[in-house]
């Protein structure tokens, strides 16, 4: 009947049009973030998430704009909430670590890295990095456990006060 159809051609119009408020704003967010505008980036991912709040790369990207903003862990909150939409959501397991890693975890910058290896394509750009990246932590821990042999310290605090002493 002509009056169900134009209910439902005005939800499908209604549809369309939030998904193109979505996508464009995502667009937006995007290019925000990678030019370093981390407070445009926020507002329009914060639109995003509104509009749809399922969507794993929105919430991966709000991180990466919050770490952009100094805000390390809260970042690290919207790249946990990814990875529970999304389990193999790779890039959440990078932002996750850099989080970690900024807010002096190193074991689970580690942990977080370490997965993000196991599920990034093989052909991923940022593979060396992310090698490199624990590695680094791997030997900071390291340094840490040796020094605790040595004085009788704990390796953990000693790597939280190495930590906030280099940042």
């Amino acid at each position: 009947d002509k009056a169900h159809d134009g209910a439902w051609d005005s939800a499908t119009h209604v549809n369309t049009m939030q998904q193109q408020e979505i996508d464009e704003r995502f667009r937006q967010a995007v290019i925000m973030l990678h030019a370093g505008k981390y407070d445009y980036a926020v507002t329009a991912l914060h639109r995003v998430l509104e509009l749809s709040p399922d969507m794993p790369e929105a919430h991966v990207n709000m991180g990466f704009a919050l770490l952009g903003q100094g805000h390390p862990g809260v970042a690290r909150n919207f790249f946990l909430g990814a990875i529970e939409l999304r389990p193999r959501q790779a890039n959440a397991y990078w932002g996750l670590a850099v989080s970690l890693e900024e807010l002096c975890d190193l074991k689970g910058a580690t942990g977080a890295m370490r997965t993000y290896l196991h599920l990034a394509d093989v052909d991923d750009r940022f593979l060396g990095k992310a090698r490199a990246a624990i590695w680094e932590w791997e030997a900071a821990a390291g340094t840490a456990a040796v020094e605790q042999e040595e004085d009788g310290s704990e390796p953990a605090a000693k790597q939280q006060a190495a930590c906030t002493v280099s940042r």
